[in-house]
């Protein structure tokens, strides 16, 4: 486990089988140039939930998924969508799983709420109000 979640109490978080294959790949690959996002992303990987391949959860944040969540200390809720490093734009509030506050949501279900170290070394609070599935979101189109 990270210095950056050591002693903090985690929810417990579900992937697909096919963002695990994916997020563990990147992890790998981003060792060398952002260790602590890789050591977080792999922990948060290793105490994961599996869901078998074809299988999902609405219910849990994954790639694509838009996500509202609340700022525990201001109260601010903001909504995003989770995507891979490659699609994010914050200009429409499209982030990327490879930030600290991606690794944090990845898995999340709605309710739950978890702490999180943003790149400036402050700990963070964040509650997910809302978790829309991929896959609603395509049939609203």
């Amino acid at each position: 486990m990270s210095s950056r979640s050591r002693g903090r109490s985690r929810p417990p978080i579900v992937v697909t089988s096919e963002d695990h294959h994916k997020l563990s790949r990147i992890a790998a690959g981003a060792v060398n140039t952002m260790p602590e996002l890789a050591a977080e992303l792999s922990a948060e990987l290793d105490r994961a939930r599996i869901l078998p391949q074809g299988r999902s959860s609405g219910e849990h944040v994954r790639i694509g998924s838009e996500v509202r969540f609340r700022d525990d200390t201001s109260g601010k809720e903001t909504t995003v969508t989770l995507v891979w490093p490659e699609d994010a734009d914050i200009a429409v509030n499209k982030i990327s799983v490879v930030t600290p506050i991606g690794v944090a949501l990845i898995g999340m279900a709605g309710g739950r709420s978890i702490e999180w170290t943003t790149r400036s070394g402050d700990i963070k609070r964040l509650t997910v109000m809302m978790v829309r599935d991929p896959l609603d979101a395509l049939s609203l189109n």
